[in-house]
Parts: structure tokens; sequence; C-alpha cells
């Protein structure tokens, strides 16, 4: 019993170490480019063309009249303003 713990135990030892360890790559920073300072203005683009002026639309047609109300009774309504807070 002793003697197979000893031979797994270096059996796991030997199958570990065997495995292959990823090589680390470091990738170089790019440079980074700092703009110089601003040239000359350029010349001024040329005007571009008018567009075309649209037809006129149409006139609609007209609405038709509504149908006059019923006259109400005589009674008028007077609403009294709530008097302010104090």
């Amino acid at each position: 019993m002793n003697r197979s713990i000893l031979i797994s135990a270096m059996l796991a030892t030997l199958t570990l170490a065997a495995c292959d360890k990823p090589t680390v790559v470091t990738v170089p920073a790019s440079p980074v480019a700092v703009p110089g300072p601003a040239g000359p203005q350029g010349e001024t683009g040329s005007q571009g063309s008018t567009g075309y002026q649209g037809d006129t639309g149409e006139q609609g047609a007209t609405g038709y009249q509504g149908k006059t109300g019923e006259t109400g009774e005589s009674n008028t309504v007077i609403v009294v303003p709530a008097e302010p807070a104090q």
C-alpha cells in the first residue's frame, strides 16, 4: 500500500512537471503620434448652385358650413371669484 501511494505521487509529480507552460509574450506599446502646429488656412471653396423652385400646390376644397346651434334660455350665469387667502 505504501509503495502504491509513493508511486502514484511520483507519477503525478512527473506528469505535472511535463506540462507545457505557455510563454508570455509582451507586445511593445505603439508610439503615439503628436500633432504638429497648424498650417495656413486653405482657399475658400466655390459657391454651390441654387436649387430649383418647386411647383405651387393646388387650393384645397372649401369645407361644409356647420349647423346653427339651438338658442339658449335667457338665463345669465355670474361666476364670483374666490376671496384671496389671508
